[in-house]
C-alpha cells in the first residue's frame, strides 16, 4: 500500500504504522480534551490489547500531517477494515450493491473511534485550515491503493462543515441522549416529567434498588477484581449482541493504566458480590455510558444501572449530558430524547457516489421525521 499520500497545497501527509507509536502528548494536543474515546489513551488501548489488530478486521491507519520541526499538527484515527462490524453506521446493504454490480466494497478506510458509536471529533488537528488536506489525504489513499472507500462515523456537528467543503456525503441518524437542565438532583429531573412516566420511573428505581447495593468506582477505587466481575458480564452482553466481545480481558486493564480518572463504574451487588454493571467515560461535559452485563435477571435493573445512576451522576458532576449508546427506543420513557447523529462518506466510484447521495437525501427525510415524532412521544409535561 502506497502509504504517503500527499495533500493539496504542498502539505504532505504520511499513514504512520499505528497510533501507540506515535507521541502522546502530540496526538492529545491535536485531540483536544473534552472527548476521551479520541485520545491517545483510548485508541492505543485498543491497539495494544489486541482488540484492534491482526485477526479483527482493524488494522490502524492513522494519518498524519507534521509541521516543520516535525511535531504532529493534524491526524485522523483511520483504519483499514475488512467488514463493517463494531461501527454501528450500518453500511452491508451498500457492500452487497457494490459487490453484486461487480466492484469490490471491502477493504475500505474508517476514521472512528473503535467500537465506540460516540459523537465526536474525527479530524484531530491544531489548525483548521488543515481539515481538507487531511480528507483530500485519505480520499488519495484510497484511490492510489485501488480502496473503494472513506467513511468517517459519529462525526460531531460542529466538523460537519469541512467534510461538506470537501465534498464528502453526509448520512444522518439518531440516538437517545439525556440532557442536563440544570437539575440539581434527580426529584429536579423527574419534576420535569408528566406524572404518569414519573411515577412509573419511581417504581423501576424502588424495585431495582430493593434487590441490590449499589456502588460507583473512578481512579484508583476499581481494583483488578471490579475488571474480573466486569469482563464476565461484558462477555455475556458480548456473545449475545456480536456473537463474541470485541474488547480484549487485557483492554480493560490498559483503560484502567492510561485514563482511569475518566473512568466511572457502576457495579450492582449482592451480598457483597457484582452481579451486574455498566462502564462509563467521563468527558468534559458528557457522561458516556458504554458496556453493560450481569450475571443475574433482576427487574428494572438495566434500567437502573444504565441509565438513573448514569443521570444521578452526570448531576452530581454538573454534566450537561448522558449518552447512553447505540438505538434503543426503550430510552426515550426514560428522558433520553432523540438527537441527531451524522457520518460522513467518500465513494471512489461516480456510478456508486451517485446512487449512494440519492439513497441518503431520501434516508435524511425519514430519520428527520422519525427524530420529530418520537420527540412528541417524550415523557417531558407538555407546555401549553
Amino acid at each position: 500500500m502506497s502509504d504517503s499520500p500527499a495533500a493539496p497545497d504542498d502539505i504532505l501527509a504520511r499513514v504512520a504504522d499505528d497510533i501507540a507509536s506515535l507521541p502522546a502528548d502530540q496526538w492529545d494536543a491535536c485531540a483536544g480534551e473534552a472527548n476521551p474515546f479520541v485520545s491517545h489513551g483510548f485508541l492505543s488501548a485498543m491497539e495494544e490489547s489486541g482488540s484492534v489488530g491482526p485477526g479483527t478486521g482493524w488494522k490502524s491507519l492513522p494519518i498524519i500531517i507534521e509541521d516543520k520541526a516535525g511535531t504532529i499538527a493534524a491526524c485522523l484515527p483511520s483504519y483499514l477494515k475488512s467488514h463493517s462490524q463494531g461501527e454501528y453506521i450500518f453500511d452491508q446493504q451498500w457492500a452487497h450493491a457494490f459487490e453484486n454490480a461487480g466492484g469490490q466494497y471491502y477493504p475500505k478506510i474508517q476514521i472512528a473511534a473503535p467500537f465506540s458509536p460516540v459523537p465526536g471529533p474525527r479530524l484531530l488537528m491544531r489548525d483548521e485550515a488543515l481539515a481538507v488536506p487531511l480528507l483530500r489525504a485519505a480520499e488519495q489513499l484510497a484511490e492510489n491503493n485501488g480502496i473503494s472507500s472513506v467513511h468517517a462515523t459519529f462525526v460531531s456537528e460542529d466538523q460537519l462543515p469541512h467534510f461538506r467543503e470537501a465534498g464528502w456525503m453526509i448520512r444522518t441518524d439518531s440516538q437517545f441522549h439525556w440532557q442536563n437542565d440544570g437539575y440539581e438532583d434527580f426529584d429536579g429531573f423527574l419534576a420535569a416529567l408528566s406524572s404518569r412516566k414519573r411515577k412509573a420511573i419511581r417504581r423501576e428505581r424502588s424495585n431495582a434498588q430493593e434487590a441490590v447495593d449499589i456502588v460507583h468506582l473512578t481512579g484508583d477505587e476499581i481494583q483488578p477484581q471490579h475488571w474480573d466481575y466486569f469482563w464476565e458480564f461484558y462477555q455475556d452482553t458480548g456473545m449475545r449482541k456480536w456473537g463474541q466481545p470485541y474488547l480484549t480481558r487485557s483492554a480493560f486493564d490498559l483503560l484502567q493504566h492510561k485514563m482511569a480518572v475518566k473512568l466511572l463504574l457502576i457495579l450492582a451487588l449482592q451480598d457483597g458480590i457484582p452481579i451486574a454493571g455498566a462502564l462509563n467515560v467521563i468527558g468534559a461535559d458528557t457522561l458516556f455510558g458504554r458496556y453493560w452485563g450481569c450475571t443475574r435477571n433482576i427487574p428494572f435493573l438495566h434500567f437502573e444501572i444504565c441509565y438513573y445512576q448514569a443521570i444521578d451522576a452526570a448531576i452530581a458532576r454538573g454534566l450537561k449530558t448522558v449518552e447512553a449508546g447505540a438505538q434503543g427506543s426503550h430510552k426515550l420513557a426514560r428522558g433520553y430524547q432523540p438527537v441527531p447523529t451524522w457520518s460522513a462518506h467518500y465513494i471512489v466510484d461516480p456510478g456508486f457516489r451517485s446512487a449512494i447521495a440519492d439513497y441518503l437525501e431520501r434516508e435524511r427525510r425519514a430519520v428527520a421525521a422519525d427524530i420529530e415524532f418520537l420527540a412528541e412521544m417524550g415523557p417531558f409535561k407538555k407546555s401549553n
